[in-house]
This record gives structure tokens, sequence and C-alpha cells, in this order.
């Protein structure tokens, strides 16, 4: 058996490519949009992908799954399970419990494990006639050292209340999977530590069944479903607002890119006049020389390791039909970042400038802790951290609204001030001062090393 894991850092997603020696086939789970990578490494272990699956329908980024089946002409097998309002809408082959995906000698057998959502779908994977399972391929219903959150779809995609049902199911599955598996199974989840998909995610690959049973916190609660559910959904993590996107458009079927034309350096001088009008500009450069000077009205998403998630905070490819241009060091470097736009469904990326000469420029307003402090009784404070970082201390008055939800709260943004907005070390802070400015928002100052600085 071939097995090769496929990690993001920025959407903290795993995805796998599991191969047979014997017949040189293989299938994919979980894939991303940009199916080149796996096509890759298929070819170079002499394998043909015959095969591709989903776990269950995402809600932290686009599914690859029809576009790498349209490239290479494999069967496409989604869940059939969960009812019929999350049940996937697009031509595939059905899985139910038990059912079997079969990779030449090696075999993914299907176990529905609802919770984390109605449909979800973990493979059991064995190889050889007689193989018992060797790993459990468990998306996120189980991760290392934690279990998927039931919330997702109270939280982002607009129900209300279905967390409670989805705690008793998780805790079923968690269930099952201790009386049905074996411990010395492997388990490879579908994310690691920093998704939004859990609170406590380990930052280690994988994990084993034995493992978990022994060291997981929710393995001690499985006898008392009120206290379960309880501290499952205690201290959860914001859900940002493009996760409810994300649920319908993989629901509904991602669109499929195929092969897409280089895209087009223009000048800077062919935007003169068209920034927050008919284009959108996102400047991908480092924080310290947006500071120093930046087009107005252009978003400020650096290409760093975030890239994708940021954009997703401060883009709606829903409502926003003007095109995007990236300002970015070069031709790679900008096919790069439309690539891993793909992720998060924003495709419509017409070009990109490598220099601003053209372009009037202004340094981004910033005020020192010192200043901040002086000024706190003019100014109105926007903290755009977690929960959990605004409750370990936060600037006097200020009004929290994680990163990820300012784009669908804009009217909950406090105006008739100066606006400070910050974070804990200023990148979010930047993403989202960026957005309120190309909103109207005109006063829009950042506090310089932000929360870090105005605590000490």
């Amino acid at each position: 058996m071939i097995l090769e894991r496929f990690y993001d850092e920025d959407l903290a997603q795993a995805s796998y490519l599991i191969g047979s020696d014997k017949t040189h086939e293989a299938v994919v789970v979980d894939p991303r949009r940009d199916v080149h990578v796996y096509i890759k490494a298929a070819a170079a272990k002499k394998l043909r992908i015959v095969a591709v699956t989903d776990t269950h329908v995402h809600a932290d980024y686009l599914s690859g799954a029809r576009e790498l089946a349209a490239a290479t002409g494999a069967d496409l097998y989604l869940s059939a399970e969960g009812g019929p309002e999350w049940r996937y809408r697009f031509d595939h082959l059905p899985l139910h419990d038990g059912d079997v995906i079969e990779v030449g000698d090696v075999t993914l057998t299907a176990l529905h494990t609802p919770g984390h959502t109605p449909e979800h779908l973990a493979f059991l994977v064995a190889e050889g006639e007689h193989g018992q399972p060797a790993m459990l391929l468990s998306g996120d219903f189980v991760f290392a050292g934690d279990v998927g959150r039931p919330d997702l779809l109270d939280e982002a995609a607009g129900y209300k209340d279905t967390k409670y049902e989805g705690a008793r199911q998780l805790r079923q599955s968690l269930q099952r999977l201790l009386a049905e598996v074996k411990d010395h199974v492997a388990v490879w989840p579908g994310h690691g530590a920093g998704s939004a998909c859990g609170k406590a995610l380990a930052a280690v690959p994988s994990s084993t069944v034995g493992y978990e049973r022994l060291t997981a916190w929710w393995s001690h609660f499985l006898d008392d479903e009120e206290a379960f559910t309880r501290e499952l959904l205690t201290g959860q993590p914001d859900a940002p607002s493009y996760f409810g996107r994300m649920k319908r458009v993989n629901r509904d079927g991602p669109p499929v890119l195929g092969e897409r034309p280089p895209l087009e350096r223009l000048a800077s001088s062919e935007l003169a006049g068209r920034v927050n009008r008919d284009v959108v500009l996102v400047d991908t450069r480092p924080l310290a020389e947006q500071r120093r000077g930046s087009v107005p009205g252009a978003l400020s998403v650096p290409g760093g390791g975030s890239f994708a998630t940021y954009a997703a905070y401060v883009i709606d490819p829903e409502s926003e039909r003007r095109p995007l241009v990236l300002f970015a060091r070069d031709q790679a470097h900008a096919e790069r970042l439309r690539e891993r736009l793909t992720y998060v469904g924003i495709d419509d990326v017409m070009g990109y400038v490598t220099e601003l000469d053209a372009l009037p420029t202004r340094p981004i307003p910033m005020l020192d802790p010192a200043e901040a402090k002086a000024r706190a009784s003019e100014l109105a404070f926007l903290d755009v951290r977690t929960a959990d970082e605004y409750a370990a201390g936060a600037a006097p008055g200020a009004v929290r609204i994680h990163a990820g939800q300012v784009l669908g709260r804009l009217a909950d943004v406090p105006k008739g001030r100066e606006l400070m907005v910050y974070c804990h070390s200023g990148g979010r802070a930047a993403v989202i001062a960026s957005l309120l400015r190309s909103r109207g928002f005109g006063d829009v100052v950042e506090l310089s090393d932000s929360e870090g600085a105005w605590a000490a």
C-alpha cells in the first residue's frame, strides 16, 4: 500500500493519496482545488488515479474532488447519508455506511460517522483479500486530541440549535469507533492544529484509536451525554462567515476550472482611477512595505501563510462582482496566489501588477501605544481577535468582532469616532482595516505592534 499525505498550513488541512502496489491504481481523499499536486504525485509513483472522494461537505475550504475527477476521469464517490438537505447536488456515485471503494487490492470501507456534519463518512483502509484495517481516514470526525465540532451548521450556515443533535450523534459515532475499531488502527485526520473545525487539535499528523481512547478529552465523557455535550460545545472558536458559503458551494457543486490561461501582467497605469471602482486591487506585499505606502482602496492581504484565509475574510465572490488584480512580485508569485485563492472559491482574477508607479499611494495611518493611550477617550476600538484572546484583556470599551466575521457585520462596526483596529501582532488588523477603508470608513488607524505593545 502507498500512502501520501498533503498538508496545507494555511487551511491546516490534510488530504491523502492511497495507492495499490499491485495494480498501480489510487484514490484521493479530501483534495484541494490545486489538483495538479495529486496528479504529479501519482505519476511520480507510477499510479493512476481511479477514484476520488470527500469525507463530508466541507466548510473551511472548497473541495477539489469534482475538479480532480474531471481532470483524471476518475470515479467520484460522495456520501449519500445524513438526509436530503446536505446531500450533494451534482453527479457522483453514492456511498452509504459499509460501502467499499476498491483500488486494486486496497479497500476503503465507508463508516457513517455523523456529528460534525450529518453526512460525514470516515474510511477504514485495508490491504489484501483478508486484510485487517490498518488506518482510518477520519476526516473531521476524530482529530489527534480532539473531535470535529458539531455547531458549524448553526454558526456558519444559518441553522438553529442543530449542534445539540450533532453532539448526540457525535457521541454515538465515538462509541461505535471504540467498540468496532481496533486500538492499533492509525488515525489520519483531515485537519491539524490551527483549524477552526475543532478547539484542541494536536500539532501531530496522526494518532491511533488506542492512543485517543487513553488520552483524548472526549474519551472520559462518553458515559454521560449531558457532560459530553457541555464539554464539547464550550470554548469552540469563532467560525468565519465564509464557512457558510463553502458549505453551500461544496454541496451544490464547485465550478470545474480546468486549465486556465496564464495571468496577464498589467501596467499600473491601466488601473488609474479604477481601484475600488471597477477592480479590486489586492496588495500582497509584506505589511512593512504596505505601511510605507499603499494605494487608497486596495485590500491588504499579505501573501504569506494565511493568504487564502485572510482573503476570504475580506472578499465574498458571491457579492463582489469586480475582478481582482494582484500586486505580486512576479508572474510565478501571482500564479501561486491565484491558485491559493481557489481554495476558498475566489476565482475571478484578471491579472497582476508588479509596480505601483502610476498610482497614488499614501502611508497607512498608525498610532503607537503611547499615542493610543493618551487619546483613548477620543477613539473607538475594534478588536478583531478571538474570544479567548479578548477574554485575556482588551482595550477600554473595545467592540470585538472576529476578523472572519467583520465583512458580514459591517453594521456592527463602531462609527462616529476615529476607529482603531487591533489584533495581537497586527496582521489581522491590517487586513480588516483595509476592508473598512475600502467600504467608506474614513478615519481608520492601526496600532503599531498591536495588542502586544498595548498590553506592555
